[in-house]
């Protein structure tokens, strides 16, 4: 007799914000370094996220909406000693540092994978749903967005009979914490519980571990233990293994750019973990289902780091269909790769549950450095969780419709360093988002006055 609950992956996206734009912000980001200033198309953005959701919505998927933070971020530069109404403090950051204005700008926020490190309810010793916000310590323009997403996840999970919400890690550089773009949850089924694989790219403590190079590792693994902790997993259902500092040198600044997991299947590159044969066994012992544990290797040979980097294949969402079978959810740039494109038919035919690739042109969110797994955050809920979060979050045909006319009401098509320094936009951003939290019932969770 079955007696498991019926339990969901929700994968809640990131909306594009009206200030999207190219800075070039994030180094160890190959493709948002290359792509800076370069001219950015928000309303294009976010028409493309939305096309997306409403197609998993379509799947028969369980889609949310993770709303865009307010920017620009007057507060943080008021912080910084620019004073005056806010039209003067734009005016006076746009003739001082470009830069700072491009920062105080950033949509980053649309990156949802890394809001926050998720545990459900199956894994946690009282039973209910973990939410820890990231920090994002390693760079300025992220490390402005954790209030702002703990506000937002507790509009949006705000019943506390099944949901906990943690206070982000403390802001010193050996605690960085970068979200579920380095956490990984293996099950046999999102009914079953799990084991929760926490990958770090250093140690701020220990200097036995080895570190990268040429760019910052941002998760550490103090970090991830202590998340572990506040999300008191049960005994047995938490893992730490060590990113590959030579592919973090090689551009892969988070785990989800050479590794994703979905239920008893682990996709990932062969040189993606430290040690990583030993890695794997450590991994299949300490698997916690019943099912037959999936590790599918992707050989240099068939696909190079560099390829796996400029096309994102493991970047994609590994997503199991209502059929139970899975389904690569990727972007087209992976289409587009010739060997990237073979390797994916050459998977989709052997021996294991993948069965179905979907692409989706997400072009203006790939050349800033993030493709579909980098836009969601993975939530798995029974039908009691999923019934005690804010019902205006979820994606449905009439939500993809009001949202579309919003975006197309309020984004602009183009967006240059000009456009930062004119204090209209600001208006603008604020105008659209204050219309918003009504449309998604958020609540007062924006640091601005109207």
């Amino acid at each position: 007799m079955n007696n498991k609950t019926a339990s969901y992956e929700v994968n809640f996206d990131g909306l594009v914000g009206p200030t999207h734009n190219y800075a070039g912000l994030s180094y160890g980001n190959v493709a948002s370094v290359n792509n800076a200033d370069a001219i950015s198309n928000p309303k294009q953005a976010a028409l493309q996220g939305l096309a997306k959701m409403k197609a998993m919505h379509e799947m028969g998927l369980k889609q949310g909406i993770f709303a865009p933070h307010a920017r620009p971020d007057i507060n943080a530069l008021r912080r910084l000693g620019f004073t005056g109404n806010d039209t003067q403090v734009i005016n006076k950051v746009a003739k001082e540092s470009v830069v700072l204005l491009r920062a105080v700008y950033s949509a980053s926020a649309m990156w949802t994978a890394n809001a926050a490190t998720v545990s459900p309810s199956l894994d946690t010793k009282d039973s209910k749903v973990h939410f820890t916000s990231a920090n994002l310590n390693n760079k300025f323009h992220r490390s402005l967005e954790p209030h702002t997403t703990t506000s937002l996840l507790k509009a949006m999970f705000k019943n506390d009979d099944y949901f906990v919400h943690h206070t982000h890690l403390p802001e010193q550089p050996f605690f960085g914490d970068e979200g579920a773009a380095n956490h990984t949850r293996l099950c046999d089924d999102h009914a079953s519980k799990g084991l929760e694989l926490f990958v770090y790219g250093t140690s701020s403590l220990d200097s036995r571990i080895v570190s990268p190079s040429k760019f910052p590792a941002r998760q550490s693994l103090e970090a991830s233990q202590a998340i572990a902790r506040l999300h008191d997993l049960n005994e047995g259902q938490a893992l730490f293994l060590q990113q590959n500092p030579d592919v973090i040198d090689q551009g892969v600044f988070h785990n989800d750019v050479i590794a994703v997991g979905n239920e008893n299947v682990l996709l990932c590159h062969e040189q993606a973990f430290l040690n990583q044969t030993n890695a794997l066994e450590v991994v299949k012992h300490a698997y916690v289902g019943e099912k037959e544990m999936h590790i599918i290797q992707v050989p240099t040979d068939m696909v190079s780091v560099d390829d796996a980097v400029r096309s994102y294949l493991f970047n994609s969402q590994l997503v199991t269909l209502p059929d139970a079978s899975m389904m690569l959810v990727a972007p087209q740039e992976c289409k587009n790769n010739a060997r990237v494109n073979k390797y994916i038919d050459y998977m989709l035919s052997a021996n294991n549950p993948v069965k179905e690739v979907k692409y989706f042109d997400l072009k203006q969110s790939m050349q800033n450095g993030g493709g579909p797994a980098c836009l969601r955050l993975r939530v798995a809920l029974n039908d009691n969780e999923l019934n005690a979060i804010n019902p205006d979050v979820m994606m449905n045909a009439d939500k993809f419709d009001t949202l579309t006319n919003w975006v197309n009401k309020h984004y602009r098509d183009k967006l240059t360093d000009k456009d930062l320094a004119d204090p209209q936009l600001m208006n603008e951003s604020y105008t659209a988002l204050d219309e918003l939290t009504k449309l998604l019932s958020l609540g007062s969770v924006y640091q601005f006055q109207r």
